[in-house]
């Protein structure tokens, strides 16, 4: 389980994160959803401990982080929760296999036949010796994925990769997150997208100015008890 505890975080003395407080359950998929600029994407950098709150604490899979303690510089990302971005960061003169072993040291037998077994999963085989300038954003979605996945995380964030993708795209990655979560990986999943949110969620959390204005189930996008929820889905 991932616990967050009391969460703030400040750009330019603005308070972009105000001391939220939730619970990621794993082998679960979380929609977080919102109005653009609720603080969702920092939240999922935080999360993933690539940027620091400046209160609060963080218990990811048994390992605490205390943000109100001086030693915060010390902390490293947890290899058990990675981040795919919206933007991707595929490196252009790289290959599209060497972008997703980059961050591999030692490409050991077992982790050849995971890459095996993920690029076939993916059904990016064809593509992994072309750069990401000759591949489809599907491709390079895939390509993203496949990288934070040959890590062997327990826990996947998920920014707008759905953004920019047609509707058979968008349900390739609703199936292989739906997948994902059948080998015991969670997800949580920012997303504007009502289609992605009803078809994957198991759990929904609403955020509007860096707060957490209602949690919950399906229901909620029926029956929202909160005035904030009610307008956005209007």
């Amino acid at each position: 389980m991932i616990v967050a505890k009391n969460i703030s975080k400040y750009y330019s003395h603005k308070e972009v994160l105000k001391n939220l407080s939730f619970n990621l359950d794993t082998n679960s998929i979380t929609v977080l959803f919102g109005p653009s600029g609720s603080g969702k994407t920092t939240l999922l950098r935080c999360l993933s401990l690539l940027d620091y709150p400046e209160s609060g604490k963080l218990n990811i899979f048994n390992s605490t982080y205390d943000f109100n303690s001086k030693l915060t510089k010390n902390i490293k990302p947890n290899s058990k929760i990675n981040l795919v971005y919206q933007q991707l960061f595929l490196y252009p003169h790289l290959t599209n296999r060497e972008n997703i072993l980059i961050a591999i040291d030692d490409f050991n037998s077992s982790k050849k036949e995971l890459f095996k077994n993920l690029t076939k999963l993916l059904e990016i085989e064809d593509v992994l010796e072309n750069y990401p300038n000759q591949s489809s954003l599907g491709q390079k979605q895939r390509i993203a994925i496949a990288r934070v996945l040959i890590l062997e995380p327990d826990y996947i964030l998920f920014d707008e990769i759905t953004s920019a993708l047609d509707i058979v795209q968008t349900n390739n990655i609703i199936r292989l997150i739906k997948d994902l979560k059948n080998k015991g990986i969670g997800s949580l999943i920012v997303t504007h997208n009502m289609y992605v949110i009803k078809k994957l969620a198991d759990k929904l959390v609403f955020m509007q100015n860096g707060k957490i204005i209602e949690e919950g189930g399906s229901e909620i996008l029926k029956t929202p008890t909160t005035v904030e929820l009610k307008s956005f889905l209007k």
